[in-house]
């Protein structure tokens, strides 16, 4: 399985993503500047958290504009693995991947610490190594994770099971609607959240529970192969 991470000026999760692909899974995994306009070698992308081109206009605005970003839409079309985190999920938003938007922090402050986060969707690519209504613990970094969707969208996205993660224990930290952490599309094969996972897949970083994410992808793709073949 090959994996490529999206680096856009000002991106600096790119680093965290690469290396908990290469050392959760052990999968190829290559940088991908944003100028570039093929994807079709890569099985699954992942679009990090940062402040792409500063976070100028809005964040993920000028970034939904880069070459890449046709390319991550094809990918998606085409039913490939894309993981939007934070930054990530703001782009995947602004893309037209992902419904509704993220707004400011309820109170306007940046938020980094640990967040007990409620697996509502085990079903997905993404998270198909976890138990649906378990409760994980993976790190937050934002000052604009408040997701944002009108009542027709959610739901919808109440009906179609596309909330992955809800923030647990009232602990919602950015006034999200229905306490959204993340959501998928409607094929499950698009995932954008707020909080890191690929900072928790070490005890030494506070928690593991990020690595069942990327173990989930390597399952699902294998799985996926594994029916393609024997079809």
């Amino acid at each position: 399985m090959k994996f490529a991470v999206i680096v856009f000026p000002g991106s600096n999760c790119d680093i965290d993503c690469y290396k908990a692909v290469e050392e959760t899974i052990g999968q190829s995994v290559d940088y991908v500047w944003h100028t570039a306009t093929d994807l079709s070698a890569y099985d699954a992308i992942l679009v990090p958290g940062g402040f792409s081109y500063g976070d100028y206009l809005r964040c993920g605005a000028i970034a939904r504009f880069a070459p890449v970003m046709a390319e991550v839409v094809k990918a998606a079309e085409a039913g490939k693995y894309v993981l939007g985190i934070c930054n990530g999920f703001q782009i995947l938003t602004e893309a037209g991947l992902l419904p509704g938007a993220l707004l400011r922090n309820r109170d306007l402050k940046f938020l980094c610490h640990q967040s007990p986060l409620e697996v509502v969707n085990a079903a997905t690519p993404f998270t198909n190594q976890y138990r649906e209504g378990e409760v994980i613990s993976i790190p937050i970094a934002h000052g604009e994770g408040n997701y944002y969707c009108d009542d027709e969208t959610l739901a919808r996205l109440q009906k179609n099971n596309q909330i992955v993660f809800r923030y647990a224990s009232g602990g919602n930290p950015n006034g999200s609607v229905h306490d959204i952490a993340g959501i998928c599309s409607e094929r499950g094969n698009v995932v954008g959240m707020m909080p890191h996972p690929e900072r928790a897949v070490s005890q030494l970083l506070g928690s593991e529970d990020g690595k069942r994410m990327f173990t989930s992808i390597l399952n699902a793709w294998r799985e996926q192969h594994d029916a393609a073949v024997n079809s």
